[in-house]
Order: C-alpha cells, then sequence, then structure tokens
C-alpha cells in the first residue's frame, strides 16, 4: 500500500492545516483549532461527497469541555470585573485603592483563563500521522514546551501577558511613588502586557486563517479571536493614555484611559460568553 499524499498549510513555519489523500481515495483533513477546541476533524471516506467528522474519544471530549468552561468562565468574570473597576473610576468614586482592588481581583481570573488556555493547548486530542483520520488523547499535563506549534505559541504568550498585568496591578497598591516610579513600575508593564495580548491575537489569526487574511463571519471561532483582538486593541489605546506627565502629573487622557478599559473588558467577557459555544 502506498503512502498518502500530504498537503500542509500554516503561517510561516507553522502548521494549522494538513490535508491526506489516500492511496484508495477519500482525504482526511485536520485544522488546528477545530481539533484543540472541538475534538474533530473531517473525514471523507472513499466514493462519498461529503465528509464526516471524526471526534476524538470520550475521555479527551470531557476533557475539552471541562478546560472550555473554566477557561471562558474566568475570562468573562475578568473582563466583568475589569470593566466594574474602569466604571467605578469614571463614574464612581475614583478611590485608587478600591479600583486598583477590583482589578486585582479581576486580574487573578485572567491568570486563571491564561493558564487554562495553555492546558487546552497542551493536553488537547492530537491527529494520528499517516492519514488515518484519528485523534489521540494524550496523557495529562501540567506544562510543555512546543514553541513550533503557532497554537501553544499564542496561548503562551497570552498567559504571559496576564502574569505582566498581575505585576502592573500589584505594583499598582504602593502609595507615595514618584512620577517616573508610577510610569516604570505600573505604566510599563501595562504596556507590555498589552502588546503581548496583540500578539497573542495575531497568532490566533494565523492559525484560523492558516497564514492569510480572512473574514469568516460563520466561523464562532474566528469571532472568538476577532473580538478579544478588539479588546486588546482598546487596552493598548487605555494604556498609551494612562501615561502620567513628568511635568504635570497628570494622565495624558484619563477619560480614554478608564473608556479603554472598560470597552476592552467587555470585549474580553463576550468573547469568553462566546467562547462557551466552542465545546465539542
Amino acid at each position: 500500500m502506498g503512502q498518502p499524499e500530504q498537503r500542509a498549510e500554516g503561517a510561516g513555519p507553522f502548521t494549522t492545516r494538513l490535508t491526506w489523500h489516500p492511496p484508495d481515495g477519500g482525504t482526511a483533513v485536520w485544522e488546528s483549532r477545530l481539533a484543540r477546541r472541538r475534538g474533530v476533524l473531517a473525514v471523507r471516506p472513499p466514493g462519498a461527497t461529503t465528509s464526516r467528522r471524526t471526534r476524538a474519544d470520550s475521555v479527551g471530549l470531557r476533557r475539552l469541555r471541562r478546560l472550555n468552561a473554566i477557561a471562558a468562565t474566568a475570562f468573562i468574570l475578568g473582563g466583568a470585573l475589569f470593566a466594574t473597576g474602569a466604571a467605578v473610576a469614571q463614574f464612581g468614586s475614583g478611590d485608587a485603592l478600591e479600583c486598583a482592588s477590583i482589578y486585582f481581583a479581576g486580574g487573578l481570573f485572567f491568570n486563571t483563563g491564561g493558564y487554562v488556555s495553555l492546558l487546552q493547548v497542551i493536553d488537547a486530542p492530537r491527529h494520528v500521522g499517516g492519514g488515518e483520520g484519528r485523534l489521540v488523547t494524550p496523557s495529562w499535563r501540567w506544562w510543555s514546551y512546543e514553541p513550533m506549534r503557532v497554537d501553544w505559541l499564542s496561548a503562551f504568550v497570552l498567559f504571559t501577558g496576564t502574569l505582566v498585568f498581575a505585576v502592573d496591578l500589584l505594583d499598582s497598591f504602593l502609595q507615595g511613588l514618584s512620577v517616573q516610579q508610577v510610569n516604570r513600575l505600573i505604566w510599563v508593564p501595562d504596556i507590555v502586557g498589552c502588546l503581548l495580548f496583540l500578539v497573542s491575537g495575531h497568532l490566533g489569526f494565523a492559525e484560523i486563517c492558516h497564514g492569510r487574511r480572512c473574514v469568516r463571519p460563520r466561523s464562532l471561532g474566528w469571532w472568538i479571536v476577532a473580538v478579544n483582538q478588539l479588546g486588546s486593541v482598546l487596552f493598548m489605546v487605555s494604556a498609551v493614555t494612562a501615561y502620567t506627565r513628568p511635568t504635570t502629573g497628570s494622565l495624558v487622557n484619563a477619560d480614554i484611559a478608564n473608556w479603554g478599559t472598560l470597552t476592552g473588558a467587555l470585549c474580553f467577557s463576550l468573547a469568553g460568553l462566546l467562547q462557551l459555544f466552542e465545546r465539542p
């Protein structure tokens, strides 16, 4: 029996879709996001005109549902708390300690969502080589190092971004800081965290669009990535305008900073809500 013909697609060094054409006919198609989020790949048997979806085993599907629910809920709650903190800053008391406490609580949920998103990649069903059209559930792991996988890299950068935000949120509790210290300890980590979120979103688009520019209004996964990326852009706008001027000691624009955080956080909550439906 001959070897199946294989075609790989992706972005740069990353493979995001594989198509096999076995010698006896038919096709099998693996897509990175569909396999790790929904636990499926498409198989068209010889002589068939339509494809059917082959699912992972029951252990893998239960694992995916559990991890997806935890990550989605964490982002919903984290985004809601960030939006609440921004609303208190803009419309409420504006008390710095109260806002910092709300943001810190939201940051803990973002940390959780980021790490569980990484676990979704690490412990997702893997495709079997050779064009067999099967997904195999690996043994459970709490960590892996797979930088040549775009899904792993996107999730890792996202998780790293949440950890950088944690530094920013912890530093915001410090009292009596000079303007230079505020910018170095709070503003710089905020900017770095936003940049990491943007990079993660870019890698997410590379995965779902296979290295090309695409708009897929019928794809739930595309909408999740797009809404998250919009939230990252709004967070970056907020971070830029939250710079403290050394000469005056005031923010570049406090209103834009608060509104950017509020609307960006709502985007993350919405994306988390959509993610609840992107399950096996």
